[in-house]
């Protein structure tokens, strides 16, 4: 387990590193991500999400030469959305962790990829959207299954499911009805390193603390779990009251 630790150490000095060179070399923003407003952590991370679209550039760059298409990562990102939820419910946390976050590169890219060919539609925010919620039911019901043996470990993951579909279902539905809403602490991407990141610290921490194995991803969904109920209730009344105030006699 310490070797295991010494690997993820090693690896998050190098992405430590990477974004030193991006800060040295000039610091543009993603023009695409701002056009999109993107954020992380409320926009307090927002730093993040421009070098993350710096140091994907050179990937997106090939894979448009190579004439690959949004769908293509779309259902990529899917199987590694399955993958991750098969792996975590075997207990191999490790490679479900890794297999989160190739899944959340591949959302990314989708999105992207359709942009830069022009070809963005409703189709493409409706399969990208779905599958989304299709790659968290199946991490989170993974989640539910290797904690299965614990006093709230199922639990936990159900409130973590179920607060992060009805963030994205209040948003869905106030863009419905032409109210987008705010955006709140714990969107996807939060989510998604989240997941990614306890399930990668997870086995050497609690190994190296003697801790019941399992202990930070409870933390972690309980943090998800509260903090996705936070936001959905948020959004939800910032959505009505916009929709009160443009219809005061509207209940139904």
């Amino acid at each position: 387990m310490t070797r295991s630790l010494s690997v993820l150490l090693g690896i998050a000095g190098l992405l430590a590193l990477s974004m030193g060179v991006y800060a040295l070399s000039g610091r543009r923003p993603d023009a695409d991500a701002e056009r999109k407003g993107a954020e992380f952590a409320g926009g307090t991370g927002n730093f993040l999400v421009h070098w993350l679209m710096w140091a994907l550039a050179p990937a997106e760059s090939l894979f448009l030469r190579l004439g690959a298409s949004a769908d293509l990562f779309n259902f990529v990102g899917l199987s590694f959305g399955l993958c991750a939820g098969l792996l975590i419910a075997a207990g191999r946390l490790d490679l479900g962790g890794w297999a989160i976050a190739l899944g959340g590169i591949a959302d990314v890219l989708d999105g992207r990829v359709a942009r830069a060919r022009g070809v963005s539609s409703d189709y493409g925010k409706f399969i990208d959207s779905t599958l989304d919620r299709f790659v968290e039911a199946f991490v989170f019901v993974g989640f539910a299954f290797y904690l299965r043996s614990t006093a709230y470990g199922s639990t936990l993951a159900a409130a973590a499911l179920a607060g992060s579909l009805l963030v994205s279902y209040a948003r869905a539905r106030g863009e419905t009805v032409g109210v987008a809403g705010p955006k709140g602490l714990m969107q996807r991407a939060e989510r998604l390193v989240l997941t990614s990141v306890v399930c990668l610290f997870d086995p050497p921490l609690t190994a190296r603390w003697a801790w019941p194995p399992g202990s930070l991803i409870a933390g972690a969904l309980a943090l998800i779990a509260a903090a996705s109920f936070g936001t959905a209730v948020y959004r939800t009344w910032a959505i009505a009251l916009a929709l009160r105030r443009d219809k005061p006699g509207h209940i139904g």
